[in-house]
């Protein structure tokens, strides 16, 4: 599958549909050098969603939802884009720390469906933008049944927040890339420490 957003960043995808949650927040300019926002115009956005949904169906054998985005849907999924980060960004750095108020509380039509087969699947409703949110909303929850959710997380380097889907055996990781982030961050650690003991000389 193509996850246009993620793969720029030279990352593997989340696994099924969590991966159109990773994607939807890798749609920020990010990495260095600084790659666009793929929701920074109607066009851009409206063409990121409709690879994203085709991926999305790939993965989870569903199909596709029908999904238009006015440009008041484009900001309004800028603005869920940014609480989504928000939150994941603030679950990782302090998991005790309640939700600042970015973290909106936001209330999505969903549905219950039993299928042929006895199984119950949670399918978004809505319109617009709201619709992007509601699968994104159904796949984190599906993601913290299945303990994966946790491993969704957002690069430590503040000037980066890249999303990645920490594979490490203990669920260790913090850098969305260790020789880009990991090692710039480590510099900066080094030349502070070397400066502060510097001053106490």
């Amino acid at each position: 599958m193509s996850w246009t957003a993620t793969a720029r960043y030279g990352l593997e995808p989340a696994p099924g549909g969590l991966a159109f949650v990773q994607d939807l927040l890798n749609t920020l300019s990010a990495g260095k050098p600084r790659a666009p926002d793929l929701l920074q115009t109607d066009e851009e956005a409206r063409a990121w969603l409709d690879q994203a949904l085709r991926s999305w169906s790939g993965v989870t054998h569903r199909p596709a939802p029908g999904i238009e985005l006015t440009a008041e849907d484009v900001e309004g999924l800028r603005g869920f884009r940014h609480d989504l980060a928000q939150s994941l960004h603030a679950r990782h750095e302090d998991p005790a720390t309640e939700p600042g108020p970015a973290a909106s509380v936001l209330t999505l039509p969903t549905a219950l469906r039993l299928d042929e087969h006895g199984a119950v699947h949670a399918e978004p409703r809505g319109t617009g933008w709201r619709q992007v949110a509601s699968l994104a909303l159904v796949e984190i929850y599906q993601a913290q049944c299945t303990d994966t959710l946790r491993r969704l997380k957002s690069c430590r380097n503040t000037r980066c927040l890249t999303a990645f889907y920490d594979r490490s055996r203990n669920n260790s990781g913090v850098w969305h890339d260790v020789h880009v982030c990991g090692n710039a961050a480590n510099l900066r650690n080094y030349r502070a420490r070397k400066r502060a003991g510097a001053d106490q000389a």
